[in-house]
Formats: structure tokens, sequence, C-alpha cells
């Protein structure tokens, strides 16, 4: 049940990614250019999905387990650190510059963008390389 759930939700949310246009590398290009032709249409979308996710994120902050019965993991770092900023430095430029995240990216794996298939591998290699490093740090 576990793994159909997390299905269902993996399509919903790509669905919504698709009919939203954050898949849409243009669009979200058009969204993060601000000194110039902005498209302001994504920013109207954020906001939307954080108003929907603040009701069901006030509830899961108040349960141990999930509606599965799987433990409730929530982060619970709070602190901005060198690892944070850094991480979202390098999210927000490959973000500028492909304008592609990994959410939309598989999303439209199979759409044929030849920018689909640069940025998902490089995206592969950028997860094993953070996992080596980190194996190597906690040694």
């Amino acid at each position: 049940m576990r793994k159909l759930s997390a299905l269902l939700a993996g399509v919903l949310f790509g669905l919504g990614l698709l009919l939203a246009g954050m898949a849409n590398p243009t669009k979200v290009l058009g969204f993060l250019d601000l000194a110039g032709a902005w498209d302001p249409s994504l920013a109207l979308v954020m906001v939307g999905a954080i108003a929907v996710a603040a009701g069901p994120l006030a509830w899961a902050k108040r349960r141990a387990q999930s509606l599965l019965g799987a433990p409730m993991q929530l982060p619970g770092k709070r602190e901005l650190d060198r690892r944070l900023i850094a991480g979202s430095l390098l999210f927000g430029i490959g973000w500028g510059i492909a304008g592609i995240c990994p959410g939309p990216a598989l999303a439209i794996l199979l759409s044929g963008h030849w920018q689909i298939g640069v940025f998902v591998p490089a995206m592969l290699a950028g997860m094993l390389l953070f996992t080596a490093l980190q194996r190597r740090r906690s040694l």
C-alpha cells in the first residue's frame, strides 16, 4: 500500500507540475528573468502550493505516524548553515541555467527534449558525488 500511495502521489505531483507550467523550461526561465520579460504566473503557482500544503503540514506536525502507519519524518533542523546555503545556491544556479529542476525533469523525462537528456544524467552524477562525499566525510 505504501508503494502504491507513493506512486499515486508522484503521478499527482507530476501532473500538477505539467498543468502549472513548471515543467516548461521556457516558462521557468521567464519567471526567473526578473530584469527582463518577467512572467509572474509561476509565483501564483508557488503561493497556491504553499496554501494547499499548509493545512496538511500543520496536521502532520501533530502526529507521530502517517496515515499508513509509517513514522512521521519531518525535518527538525531549523538553522542556516554553510552546507544549506551552498546547496541552495547550486540548486538555484542550475535551475537558472537550465530552467529545469529535479521534479519537472522527471515529469518530462520521456518528452524528447534534449535538455532532459543532459540534465538527468548530470543530476544523477551530482547525487552520486554527494553520496560519495558524505560517505567519505563520515569515516
